[in-house]
């Protein structure tokens, strides 16, 4: 009866129209109140789930794609995609793609990468001639590569989600060979819809503009450097890394761009600090629900419930991806972690799979949920830049989803797609 009170309220809640962030805490303190619990106890859980040293890289990397995004570095990185594949058939869908990889290593953020780089790929697209639909889709399917590609924020999210017992920096190379994997699966689409349809070519670039282009792009991309470098070398944790990389990318943004007014600033950290609130607040009850989960015995029931389900690994792999997809059309990316990786942690550690791994069939599998209505950030935002319904993209896209499902089984069923790297670099 517990366990009704606790997910039945939160239900509840959610379909009342509640932010999920509030649904969380308030389901925590009803059921508090319904199994005699001090309330003392949720409130301390709820300030100690926004306590923990390692989510300062959450804001900061916030802070540096912020910063980036609206100081020009992100035409200047499709700019540089444009030197790469802007040529051939069908390439400015190329270049989106591209661009939104190159990007994701700043932002970490798949709408923050939707908002910047759709900005500019999808009115180019459609004044190039290709289908407005097709360019909406093309923007919102590549944003997925930042969740999955360093620094992503929910790797961060499912490292505290499972207790800080996950490295991030392994999470964070885990996603490298994913995220590449699923750029690649996309733009062998994009190629095949081209060639088909007869999409017109880009023009190709002087080497001597070619130069040009990548000297301005640098400046921004040693920001990759500094992440990932500092990370792999030892020299910085992923945290002190996020904190470099914002002052970093300050410096270059208002120094060596100049393209950013001053007067703007505040009104940037505002939105900053505001996405950050909203995102600490949900951690903060998260972490009491998860807490309330705990007593009642929700992941311990889970795992009897699976094992008697299934004691092969590779079907319960398969039920827990329809379940994650199914799941992740109603929530967003990082309230489903919280509120799964508690659940599904011990289970995993039952059928011997890497929690490693794991995360990245969760993310890229929750991931594919922000493109998937009714919800679909991702896709309210592409829709709102390509000013098209929803409805009609949702429709769509519906080939889009083939490589997302096939990188997913590859992913799911190959753990050394995700394991080869941090066990090289990282050991």
């Amino acid at each position: 009866m517990e366990v009704l009170v606790l997910i039945g309220s939160f239900t509840v809640l959610c379909l009342l129209g509640m932010p999920v962030a509030y649904a969380l805490g308030l389901a925590a303190i009803l059921t508090a109140i319904w199994i005699d619990l001090p309330l003392e106890a949720i409130m301390l859980k709820t300030s100690d789930g926004m306590d923990d040293f390692p989510l300062l890289a959450i804001p900061f990397f916030i802070l540096a794609g912020a910063i980036m995004a609206e100081g020009g570095m992100a035409e200047r990185i499709i700019n540089l995609a444009k030197v790469f594949v802007g040529f051939i058939r069908g390439g400015l869908a190329l270049v989106n793609i591209l661009a939104s990889t190159m990007f994701g290593c700043i932002s970490g953020s798949s709408i923050a990468d939707t908002a910047s780089i759709g900005s500019v790929m999808i009115p180019q697209m459609i004044k190039n001639g290709y289908p407005r639909l097709f360019a909406v889709n093309v923007t919102i399917s590549g944003s997925l590569q930042p969740l999955l590609i360093p620094p992503s924020h929910n790797a961060v999210i499912y490292s505290l989600a499972a207790g800080g017992t996950i490295s991030v920096a392994h999470l964070f190379m885990a996603g490298v060979i994913p995220g590449l994997l699923l750029g690649l699966s996309l733009m062998i689409l994009c190629l095949i819809i081209a060639h088909r349809q007869k999409f017109p070519k880009g023009e190709s670039v002087s080497f001597r503009q070619a130069i040009c282009i990548a000297y301005q792009a640098f400046w921004g991309l040693v920001t990759v450097v500094i992440i990932l470098g500092g990370i792999l070398s030892g020299i910085f944790t992923p945290t002190e890394s996020a904190a470099v990389a914002s002052v970093y990318a300050f410096l270059v943004t208002m120094f060596i761009y100049r393209d950013y007014k001053w007067r703007e600033l505040p009104l940037m950290v505002a939105r900053v600090v505001r996405t950050v609130g909203m995102v600490m607040i949900m951690i903060g009850f998260s972490i009491a629900f998860g807490y309330m989960m705990a007593i009642l015995r929700v992941p311990a029931r889970a795992t009897e419930f699976f094992l008697a389900v299934s004691s092969d690994k590779y079907t319960f792999l398969l039920y827990i991806n329809l379940l994650l997809l199914f799941l992740g059309t109603f929530m967003d990316l990082a309230p489903m972690l919280l509120i799964c990786t508690p659940i599904f942690l011990p289970v995993i550690k039952t059928f011997g799979i890497d929690p490693v791994h794991f995360g990245m069939i969760m993310i890229l599998n929750l991931g594919i949920g922000l493109l998937t209505p009714p919800v679909g950030p991702t896709m309210v935002v592409g829709c709102a830049i390509g000013r098209v319904s929803m409805e009609a993209v949702s429709r769509s896209i519906l080939i889009f989803y083939v490589p997302m499902l096939v990188v997913l089984a590859l992913v799911t069923y190959i753990p050394e797609l995700s394991l080869w790297l941090p066990r090289l670099l990282l050991g």
